[in-house]
């Protein structure tokens, strides 16, 4: 009897470690894609239609937009990211801060893989390309007799 209430205690501790933690997301959500598509000299009403209403909006500060954005894994992992972005007199967008130009690689949010994911890539390209010049190096099968001997 002492033994089964041990062990019911035992699991019951042991089942309160196992939490799911929800994902939390706060602010902006902010895509690099959306990013991408801005441009200077945008209007007003297109850059609120492609990232949606900014975080900070100061009435006493008409020409910038601040969009802040926050994110938190489950597995406590955090990322932040802070755009700001300026109009001119003429509500046209004139400059841009927090933008990664397209294409270039990111630093935050992105873990660097580890070695033996380097390994099997490197590993992997070689053997792709050694197949290749196997391949050019392969016969076609179709024997061709020079045009100088007789048969």
């Amino acid at each position: 009897m002492r033994l089964l209430l041990i062990l019911g205690a035992v699991l019951t501790l042991s089942a309160c470690q196992i939490i799911y933690k929800l994902p939390t997301r706060q602010g902006n959500v902010i895509e690099q894609k959306q990013l991408d598509q801005l441009k200077v000299g945008m209007t007003r009403e297109q850059v609120h239609f492609l990232l949606g209403t900014p975080i900070a909006a100061s009435p006493f500060r008409e020409d910038r937009w601040d969009y802040v954005g926050y994110y938190k894994s489950p597995r406590g992992q955090e990322s932040s990211r802070v755009v700001t972005l300026y109009f001119d007199k003429e509500s046209l967008l004139q400059r841009m801060e927090g933008i990664q130009i397209a294409g270039a690689a990111t630093t935050a949010g992105v873990e660097n893989p580890d070695i033996n994911t380097v390994i099997r890539q490197e590993r992997k390209d070689a053997n792709e390309d050694s197949r290749e010049q196997s391949e050019e190096d392969r016969e076609s099968g179709v024997v061709i007799t020079p045009t100088n001997q007789q048969p």
